[in-house]
């Protein structure tokens, strides 16, 4: 019977060192993402981690330094603006950062996932009427993380927009292309 407990006792212990690196994964794909955020946008890991204490989305904070970036305000003006309720498509709109600026070149022929309908917009206008296409939040939150993950991973955006719907979120599948 000891045998039998022990034998119990380690197989518990491996199942619990096994939930604790699975639970560990999420947050070293996390700090890898950012890495590669800090890198693409050169900003200071310092200054991540001040984006990183205000609670957004992890995803969002690539959205902020691209914006802030193109249009040249600081990423503390956009954050106090999205904390007080506005959305990515009005902070874009506001700040000239459109679908021109988010627009990620890829092959006609490419299946582009959640923002099927967007690139559907992009191949049906010219591209002087492209301004014209009004975003929504989460395709503005996409086009900014396909841009940043196909450049920092040297990963074609077709692939990364083919692999877009299939994870929870950007820093997932940062991860998943890494491996």
């Amino acid at each position: 019977m000891g045998t039998i407990r022990r034998t119990a006792v380690v197989w518990v212990a491996l199942a619990l060192a096994v939930a604790g690196a699975e639970a560990q994964e999420p947050e070293a794909a996390q700090e890898v993402y950012f890495r590669a955020v800090g890198e693409f946008f050169d900003v200071p890991s310092f200054e991540l981690e001040i984006l990183r204490d205000w609670s957004l989305p992890p995803d969002e904070i690539p959205v902020i330094l691209f914006i802030a970036q193109r249009a040249g305000v600081l990423p503390e003006a956009l954050v106090a603006l999205r904390r007080g309720g506005e959305s990515w498509s009005r902070l874009a709109e506001t700040y000239g950062v459109g679908a021109p600026e988010l627009h990620v070149p890829v092959p006609a022929q490419t299946a582009a996932g959640p923002l099927t309908s967007v690139y559907q917009k992009f191949r049906d206008l010219p591209t002087s009427r492209w301004r014209e296409i009004r975003l929504a939040p989460g395709e503005i939150v996409a086009l900014v993380n396909v841009r940043l993950l196909a450049e920092t991973l040297g990963v074609p955006p077709a692939e990364v927009l083919s692999r877009a719907g299939s994870t929870d979120s950007f820093v997932q599948l940062y991860g998943e292309l890494l491996r």
